[in-house]
């Protein structure tokens, strides 16, 4: 079988989660090869996710690490057998992978937290106002590609009517006009009709709270099938940071507690929006 050359976030994820289960149970990758019966290049292959792996080889592999955590396995069989073929695809070599490996993300996931203090978080954005952020880069994007980014970031709203999602947005963000008056009316007039939503929550953390130093808490909290499984996205330096080792995830779910408890209840949040887009 030809190996992958471009392998996805998601089965990276799988490939780690596969090596540190041979890590956790004491063996080199040479060991692990001998138990299943292959060769150690097919597992270097497969910790590297430029090959996959069967239900079999899988569910013996974990049997060999003495993994004894059903449900992460179940997860993990779901992860290297799952044939879905998302909306996300059709934009699979017209867009940079991490717009195709977000949209994986968040159709995998269990919830979704997401922190913002500069920007309205990308599912809850109008079309205006993601245009408006796209046509800001630099270099300026071909019109075309443009046009692209901003279809891939509404179609990114299908999560708002399955996933339970929920966003902690600072006031600074509501307030930073990224087009003209109008579009910034109607952002945040289409955010107030999200917050009202079944699955979407939108707690608003405003300038005058006392004692809030967590502005660089941005982040898009991702659960997954099982704890274990969890990703953190955060921007980067050089682009986007996807973490999910297990002391960096407790570490962030405490954070997003700390700035989620700093913020709003929901109607509180509403009330600011509805103020902030009368003065508009």
């Amino acid at each position: 079988m030809a190996l992958r050359r471009e392998p996805t976030a998601r089965q990276m994820r799988l490939a780690v989660e596969l090596r540190r289960l041979r890590e956790a149970a004491g063996l080199n990758a040479r060991q692990a090869a001998a138990l299943l019966g292959v060769s150690p290049a097919q597992i270097t292959h497969i910790e590297s996710a430029l090959a996959g792996v069967s239900e079999k080889r899988l569910r013996s592999l974990a049997s060999h690490y003495v993994c004894t955590d059903t449900e992460l396995v179940d997860a993990l069989v779901f992860m290297a057998t799952d044939r879905t073929r998302g909306w996300w695809s059709e934009y699979r070599g017209v867009l940079p992978a991490p717009f195709l490996d977000l949209a994986e993300l968040e159709h995998h996931a269990s919830f979704l937290r997401e922190v913002q203090f500069l920007f309205i978080p990308g599912p809850l954005q109008t079309e205006d106002y993601a245009r408006a952020i796209f046509a800001y880069r630099v270099p300026e994007l071909p019109q075309e590609e443009l046009e692209l980014r901003v279809r891939h970031r509404m179609q990114r709203k299908v999560i708002l009517g399955s996933t339970p999602y929920e966003a902690v947005i600072h006031e600074a963000a509501l307030r930073i006009n990224v087009s003209d008056r109008a579009a910034a009316r109607a952002q945040l007039e289409h955010l107030v009709e999200l917050s009202e939503t079944d699955n979407t929550t939108v707690r608003i953390i405003p300038f005058a709270l006392d004692g809030f130093a967590g502005a660089a808490s941005a982040m898009v909290y991702a659960g997954g099938a099982v704890p274990k499984l969890d990703t953190v996205v955060r921007d980067a330096p050089h682009g986007t940071a996807l973490i999910d080792s297990e002391a960096q995830l407790g570490a962030f779910r405490t954070l997003f507690r700390k700035v989620e408890d700093a913020s709003l209840d929901p109607k509180g949040s509403r009330d600011l929006i509805h103020g902030l887009t009368k003065e508009l």
